[in-house]
């Protein structure tokens, strides 16, 4: 509720100046909602369609809202969470991620963590004025694990 509550909050006054970037980080998830993770991806689908929501009250403007759908993210909580997933006893890191993407995200392309910094670079393009045509979206960078080309 805190990135509604944010939009709701400046929505207004970037409407008012004719300018502005809502920019929801939501996740793979949210298309393609992993058995192991449904409460999270019910989450990040209610997003996905708030933003798009918001979106159409932006129609004629130079006010944007999209979304940025990561993939499985390097980060401490899905390093726990990769080996909490694996069958071996105290896997490695790369143990647990080769096993992870093997038996559990077989689709991805990277086959691989994502870097976090590979998100900010999306997600500065989509908050720079050089996305002034992208308004509505959900912008993938989520490795290619989502199959669908739409």
């Amino acid at each position: 509720m805190s990135g509604v509550r944010l939009a709701r909050h400046y929505m207004r006054g970037m409407l008012e100046r004719n300018f502005g970037r809502i920019i929801f980080i939501s996740s793979e998830s949210g298309i393609m909602t992993p058995p192991e993770m449904i409460h999270y991806g019910l989450t990040k689908s209610a997003q996905l369609a708030v933003a798009r929501g918001l979106a159409e009250l932006t129609k004629g403007t130079n006010v944007t809202v999209n979304s940025v759908l990561p993939g499985p993210t390097l980060s401490e909580g899905s390093v726990d969470f990769l080996q909490s997933m694996s069958s071996k006893a105290n896997p490695t890191l790369k143990e647990a991620e080769k096993e992870f993407f093997e038996k559990h995200r077989s689709s991805s392309l990277l086959q691989r963590l994502i870097d976090p910094r590979e998100i900010v670079n999306l997600t500065a393009f989509i908050a720079s004025p050089l996305s002034s045509a992208t308004n509505g979206a959900a912008l993938r960078a989520e490795g290619g694990l989502i199959r669908s080309i739409y």
